[in-house]
């Protein structure tokens, strides 16, 4: 259910954005502090690998695939939650890279489309980098599953709900 949420807005916000702020200056919603401003990305955050877009679709389409598969295990309602971030969040920008330009149906360009990015914090003026990076609803659900995950993680929390603990792994 979660996951169909996140997907749901990542795709309405997108949708809106695209409609109202392609090709426009970017619209201040508090200056100096957060703004809307539309641009495509090839790439992951921080555009890192803008020319491995192809790659970036087949690893967002694996871990939707995994996502599934796990989910089959669930007994944890945090991992739930977690696993439905990680996966609203992934097939939002997997659309993108499947739909968006230059990919989409009948064109050459198959599993390269660039994710529509358009959220923007303290816009030049974040401290110690010049910029932080322009991003999504997506984006922002893949990260806060993936710290979720690495919290359960470190509380040994498993999938099925039950938690590893020392004198287990002793025995073993």
């Amino acid at each position: 259910m979660l996951a169909a949420v996140i997907y749901a807005a990542d795709l309405i916000t997108k949708t809106v954005m695209l409609r109202t702020l392609e090709g426009e200056a970017p619209l201040v919603v508090i200056k100096d502090v957060l703004q809307f401003r539309v641009i495509f990305n090839s790439g992951a955050a921080f555009s890192i690998g803008t020319g491995m877009t192809f790659v970036f679709t087949l690893i967002a389409a694996a871990v939707v695939v995994a996502i599934v598969r796990t989910a089959r295990k669930l007994g944890s309602r945090a991992w739930a939650v977690t696993l439905g971030l990680l996966l609203g969040g992934a097939l939002g920008n997997l659309t993108d890279r499947l739909l968006r330009y230059p990919s989409g149906f009948g064109r050459s360009t198959q599993l390269q489309g660039h994710v529509v990015d358009f959220i923007e914090v303290l816009p030049g003026h974040f401290p110690i980098i010049d910029y932080f990076p322009v991003f999504n609803i997506a984006d922002s659900a893949i990260v806060c599953g993936g710290i979720l995950a690495v919290i359960l993680a470190w509380r040994n929390v498993q999938i099925d709900g039950s938690r590893e603990t020392k004198e287990a792994t002793k025995d073993d």
